[in-house]
């Protein structure tokens, strides 16, 4: 068999990019240094981001087309080259060097429960037996403090290898900092966009998170220079998005999706949360009323071909416990406990996939 180059450009269109859903073609990711020699083919993908969470899986999935659309019998090389991000300076030290996952809980707007997601997947992990932190990045309306029952709480300075850094606060297993511990609780943020983004980093770049396996990002809802800081300063392992079932909250999750999935950004989406997806009344715990539609999440993620991560039900027990700082995950046997550590255990096992 010949192999020429529009044998293996077909192929290669085969393969999509999970970070923005287009093939390796469209996206104009590969190299324009294809070179075939009998049935030796050798070419270059063009990853946005240095280290890129999908090149492995890529890699391989090219190989593959190859080999199924081309011709079993090719030796294929893939060489993989990285868009150069901005140099770090000299005498800046790395950006949590020892957290192995930060993973984004996003949602297109407010009032859908994405800090109840957030709060809760971070205790979900540690019971795990996860080494966890919780950062509040919702500088305008912290809300971690109250629901992890530490708003008295205060952080300290330590001394790290000569630099002071923040002591987070430590409840229920969980690492936490949060605007919310160095404001009034009771007076409103007046900053502009700059002054929280610095805040922000202040937080990331001067606590002593020690080694984590998950640093789980609380972020604000919608989409705004507070997401776009995180983007810039972190590699974030991939974004879990929040939604109720209702339509006018799914059209502003798609959104949000979007953002995460733009090909300067590329964060792998690990998945959606359905909130909200029924309500359960105490007094008849096998009644399911779906109050803000039923199975939107699950249509859209199907249709954006993304997990189903979990569907958490609407209970009483949810608010309350919230409230007191006491989130239900840490009832493992209630069905808002089981959801919970279903969400976390499932956020496991589509990070290791990556």
């Amino acid at each position: 068999m010949t192999l020429y180059p529009k044998l293996i450009t077909d192929a290669l269109a085969t393969v999509r990019y999970p970070g923005n859903g287009r093939n390796l073609i469209e996206a104009e990711m590969i190299e324009d240094d294809l070179r075939i020699d009998g049935m030796n083919v050798s070419f270059s993908i063009i990853f946005p981001k240095d280290p890129d969470p999908f090149s492995k899986s890529v890699v391989k999935a090219a190989e593959t087309a190859i080999h199924t659309f081309v011709s079993s019998d090719a030796n294929v090389t893939v060489n993989t080259k990285f868009i150069a991000s901005q140099p770090q300076a000299a005498d800046e030290p790395p950006i949590l060097p020892d957290v192995r996952n930060i993973i984004a809980v996003s949602s297109g707007k407010g009032g859908v429960g994405k800090s109840t997601i957030a709060a809760n997947l971070a205790i979900g992990l540690a019971k795990l037996g996860h080494r966890v932190g919780l950062l509040d990045t919702d500088i305008f309306g912290p809300s971690m403090p109250k629901m992890f029952q530490v708003e008295d709480a205060r952080p300290y300075a330590v001394n790290i290898d000569g630099r002071d850094l923040i002591e987070p606060v430590e409840q229920y297993g969980v690492k936490l900092l949060s605007i919310g511990f160095f404001v009034n609780p009771n007076q409103a943020t007046l900053w502009r966009g700059g002054m929280a983004c610095n805040a922000l980093k202040q937080l990331i770049t001067e606590a002593n998170w020690g080694e984590l396996d998950y640093l789980v990002l609380d972020t604000p809802p919608g989409t705004s220079d507070i997401h776009l800081s995180l983007i810039q300063l972190l590699n974030i392992t991939g974004a879990v998005i929040v939604s109720t079932p209702q339509q006018v909250a799914l059209a502003d999750a798609r959104k949000g999706i979007n953002m995460y999935q733009n090909e300067k950004v590329a964060v792998p989406i690990l998945g959606l949360v359905e909130n909200m997806a029924w309500f359960t009344p105490a007094e008849l715990p096998e009644n399911r009323y779906y109050i803000f539609g039923r199975e939107g999440c699950k249509q859209l993620a199907d249709e954006l071909n993304v997990p189903l991560l979990a569907q958490i039900p609407l209970v009483q027990n949810i608010c309350e416990n919230a409230d007191a700082g006491l989130p239900p995950v840490l009832q493992p046997s209630t069905p808002e406990g089981i959801a919970f550590m279903s969400l976390a255990a499932k956020v496991v096992t589509v990070v290791d996939k990556l």
